[in-house]
């Protein structure tokens, strides 16, 4: 019978040794990683920012009607458009098309988008603001650009019954400026603006 020898041996109780080592390691890391980190910044993140981190619900009447972060398409002609959807306005597809600019879809997706709006607003193609004929990378950004927001204060205003004057009062007290003056370009979320237009028209004899 063959016995082991010492330096048989030791090398087996090293590989053991550190067999266990690395086990020890990968269920500590599965938890801390896993586990603790992802609990401790959930629970800073409801301290420190309890709206956002509850996903910046926006509630009427004690009914939530969206997101603050969420676009959502509204078909009737009294309300504000948001900008195209490549995910269809599905938060739980969250994407761009990741078409290039010489893509013949995308040409013929901008060329659609751009006959839509012109129809609807009643403006020449040419006057257009990009951001209403252009998905974002998101395909769910809820914010338009001033400009894209002003060309569709006289439909709604019609639609409405108010003035031209009443729906840009609106939208300028909706326009947000650049995040610290610097980050990213003045803004319009459209929610929030069709909700401020409800509002106003709640207010109405």
């Amino acid at each position: 019978m063959k016995t082991m020898s010492s330096a048989q041996a030791m090398s087996t109780l090293e590989v053991g040794t550190n067999g266990l080592t690395a086990l020890r390691f990968a269920i500590v890391s599965i938890v801390l990683c896993g586990l603790v980190f992802p609990l401790a910044t959930a629970g800073v993140g409801q301290v420190l920012f309890p709206a956002q981190a509850g996903g910046s619900l926006i509630t009427r009447d004690g009914v939530v009607v969206g997101s603050s972060l969420v676009a959502q398409p509204f078909a009737d002609a009294r309300y504000f458009q948001p900008r195209p959807s490549a995910a269809g306005y599905d938060p739980r597809a969250l994407a761009g098309s990741n078409w290039a600019p010489s893509n013949p879809a995308l040409r013929e997706r901008i060329a659609a988008s751009s006959a839509a709006v012109t129809q609807r607003e009643g403006v020449a193609a040419s006057a257009i603001p990009g951001d209403l004929v252009t998905a974002s990378g998101s395909g769910i950004d809820p914010h338009i650009s001033p400009d894209a927001a002003r060309l569709q204060v006289a439909r709604v205003a019609l639609a409405r019954g108010l003035s031209a004057a009443q729906v840009q009062q609106l939208v300028a007290a909706g326009t947000l400026d650049a995040t610290f003056g610097v980050l990213g370009q003045a803004r319009v979320n459209v929610l929030e603006l069709n909700l401020a237009l409800d509002a106003v028209a709640g207010q109405r004899p």
